[in-house]
């Protein structure tokens, strides 16, 4: 059966239609935002509005980062509070299958993520048939080294400095991200029955600490380094030195002796680990980087600005000469 065929149909985008049917019409409906006649913006980029910006951006960043980068450097007196910190250098933390090889709802406590961990962990997902708690990579390479510090003086035993181990970690990471399973007056073992260590570890995760309320999941160590850093090289904290009172430094002026408890091995990695201690300022602890950061972005901000303002004085001149010639 012969059809009828209309070239306004293939003009307004529907079909044919059959003899004596309603007409098909996919045009879109005639509104400002579907016919794409919605007032637009566009800036127009002139030398007059280009570089003011690049000489503002360089003028304001430049101040900044070399305020930032002295105070970075000032922070050497050992005076209030003194951090403690583990390095690491050559340690890829930001690899992106590293970085996805945890469970964060087993990390929070969820029961069945606890017995069923995410396929993401493979392969320290399971070990001996049983699920590995807490999985992941992240928390299988998990610092282990012990760090003791002594301040050695005229008698023969050297004095221990306290460290305090909690209080490291991020409030929101210790009291909303991680959590043990549920279960308050079961002991910490029995909550995580059924589960295994993970396969670098030495002992199972309910008994990384004595306190029950820093054990676990909530372990403020572990916590830490379940942060990862963003560069090869980083540090993470690791105890706190408070000061007692105002009248005695935190570290007195002396010799002191660090023990090291060697357990975690580095030269897998080609890495190498050092102690750090330091204090903090408004900004935090000493971290260059940013300062610097902000010294080369001010400084190639301002260099772009002189260059495009020879340019644009160059040809500028150069069109007026022609069209004076003209």
């Amino acid at each position: 059966m012969a059809m009828n065929y209309n070239a306004k149909d293939e003009v307004d985008g529907g079909p044919p239609c059959a003899p004596g049917g309603p007409a098909k019409n996919r045009r879109p409906d005639n509104t400002a935002f579907k016919q794409q006649r919605l007032p637009a913006w566009q800036p127009i980029l002139t030398a007059g509005t280009v570089l003011p910006t690049f000489f503002i951006i360089g003028l304001i960043f430049i101040p900044i980062g070399i305020g930032i980068f002295v105070t970075s450097n000032n922070i050497r007196e050992i005076e209030g509070n003194v951090f403690m910190y583990y390095g690491l250098s050559n340690f890829y933390q930001n690899h992106r299958r590293y970085v996805k090889s945890r469970d964060d709802s087993q990390l929070n406590g969820d029961p069945s993520a606890l017995l069923n961990p995410s396929k993401e962990c493979e392969p320290y997902r399971r070990n001996e048939d049983k699920p590995i708690a807490p999985c992941g990579a992240i928390a299988n390479s998990m610092f282990n080294d012990t760090l003791d510090l002594f301040l050695v003086g005229n008698e023969s035993d050297p004095t221990p400095i306290t460290l305090k181990k909690k209080g490291i970690a991020w409030w929101t990471d210790k009291n909303v991200k991680f959590r043990n399973p549920p279960g308050a007056d079961i002991p910490l073992e029995e909550r995580f029955k059924g589960t295994t260590k993970p396969v670098n570890w030495v002992k199972p995760v309910y008994m990384l600490d004595p306190d029950e309320d820093n054990s676990g999941f909530i372990n403020e160590d572990f916590i830490v380094w379940m942060r990862t850093a963003a560069l090869p090289t980083f540090r993470k904290l690791y105890r706190l030195i408070e000061r007692k009172d105002d009248l005695h430094p935190t570290l007195p002026a002396g010799r002191y002796y660090l023990n090291i408890t060697y357990n975690y091995p580095v030269h897998s990695f080609d890495g190498r680990k050092r102690m750090i201690l330091s204090t903090i300022s408004w900004m935090g602890g000493k971290n260059p980087f940013l300062g610097i950061a902000y010294i080369a972005i001010g400084s190639i901000s301002f260099l772009l600005g002189v260059v495009l303002l020879v340019i644009n004085h160059k040809y500028r001149n150069s069109s007026n000469t022609a069209d004076i010639t003209i």
